[in-house]
């Protein structure tokens, strides 16, 4: 690669082959090279985003108010649904292609023998972009847990844990305490470390403790509620309030995840004003989050979850949102998800099941008949099977009728399929 010039897809190829494994979790790699980079700030403040779910839609509304308040914002998410470039946003526009493929050169022209994984890299080049963007403000999503992400070379001025619960149990360890424990090596000394769970995991909070990090809890250093009679909310704390409309984001969860914006964004200093609170509250967008799309009379609703939390809300969203219909579950994921938590958080909500394969989504990826077999004995093991999202979504479309509903949900790499199958219709 070095001394030839290379498209952005020719450069994501190589950095998806140069590691042998696609998650490799430890700061030493990115950490050398991050030096060798010179890099220092990405920005005047920082804002990492780290939990289980909530975690792109917090991000979105970090971002979207802080930029109602005229500060120059860069955001780094993961993953992507159609285009790389979505990773890495600067003042609200994705990073073009010439851009990301400077920043690869220089990263590769530094790294030397160190091989690095293709998170690695991009959270490199997010940082050496952001760097050079002069930004007032960096917000660094988590890619996998916390303590070992590759994002947490990056002393944030607050940080954030959106909501722990069981996913990436390879990794992270088996139950909540562990996986906070994980999850909370974001926070830093004498820092705010924000926290959207009413009740987070005793390991979170005596990290924070041991470590004199001031905890700023939902339902204890802040609050959120509706506004009685109206679409609006109030969010508040000790000697502040603010009334809110509705955020467009559509999921029950996402007035928490807009409250927790809220607490990081009063914790960094200087605060938003009202006004600037409900304008970012009010814009914020996420694809792929309760997406709606309406084909022919047919409602299709587009959404990433992907583990047992993430489908109990969007079992709450059905439940809110009632269909004249019949529910058609369109439900594809990766091989290591626990697939059964998932069907009978939305057993009840779901009337048909379809199933897909992922055959080509990787390592973790798993073919229909395989993901079928994980699913005997559920509310799913009747569905039927196809090889891939787009055949799934095509079948259920052709036997929907007038009011019924399609969930297209399980992964990103589900919603991405969803997303191309109807851009295309």
């Amino acid at each position: 690669m070095r001394g030839m010039q290379r498209t952005l897809a020719d450069w994501l190829s190589h950095i998806e082959r140069i590691h042998p494994k696609s998650i490799d979790m430890g700061l030493e790699r990115i950490r050398d090279v991050h030096q060798r980079l010179g890099l220092k700030r990405p920005g005047k403040k920082v804002i990492t985003v780290g939990g289980t779910n909530g975690k792109g839609s917090t991000v979105a509304f970090i971002e979207a108010i802080a930029r109602a308040a005229g500060r120059r914002v860069g955001a780094y998410t993961s993953p992507h649904l159609l285009a790389y470039n979505e990773r890495i946003r600067i003042d609200g526009r994705d990073a073009d292609d010439a851009d990301i493929v400077a920043a690869f050169e220089a990263i590769e022209a530094a790294r030397g023998e160190v091989v690095l994984t293709y998170f690695e890299y991009g959270t490199l080049a997010a940082l050496w972009l952001f760097e050079r963007a002069k930004l007032d403000l960096a917000i660094l999503e988590v890619g996998l847990g916390g303590r070992l992400d590759a994002t947490n070379i990056v002393d944030p001025d607050v940080a954030v844990i959106t909501t722990v619960d069981l996913d990436h149990q390879d990794y992270l360890g088996d139950d909540r305490e562990a996986i906070g424990f994980e999850k909370a090596g974001i926070a830093r000394a004498w820092k705010p470390l924000v926290l959207g769970d009413d009740d987070p995991p005793s390991s979170v909070l005596g990290h924070a403790y041991a470590i004199g990090a001031s905890a700023v809890r939902a339902g204890c250093d802040f609050f959120f509620e509706p506004l009685p009679g109206t679409d609006h909310w109030r969010w508040r704390e000790v000697g502040y309030r603010v009334e809110l409309p509705a955020p467009a984001l559509a999921a029950p969860a996402q007035r928490r995840n807009a409250a927790v914006a809220i607490a990081a964004l009063r914790a960094l200093r200087p605060s938003p004003t009202r006004l600037q609170f409900a304008e970012g509250v009010a814009a914020a967008r996420v694809p792929g989050r309760l997406q709606r799309f309406e084909r022919d009379g047919i409602e299709i609703v587009v959404d990433v979850g992907h583990n047992p939390q993430a489908a109990r809300e969007l079992a709450a969203w059905l439940r809110a949102s009632p269909t004249t219909g019949r529910v058609r579950a369109v439900f594809a994921a990766l091989g290591d998800k626990d697939v059964v938590g998932v069907v009978e958080a939305l057993a009840e909500q779901v009337d048909d099941w379809y199933l897909a394969g992922l055959a080509d989504s990787g390592p973790r990826g798993i073919g229909v008949d395989a993901f079928a077999e994980r699913l005997r004995g559920s509310a799913a093991d009747e569905g039927q099977r196809h090889a891939d999202v787009a055949t799934a979504l095509r079948a259920a479309r052709a036997q929907a009728g007038e009011g019924d509903r399609i969930l297209v949900f399980g992964s990103f790499h589900t919603a991405a399929a969803a997303l191309e199958w109807l851009g295309g219709y």
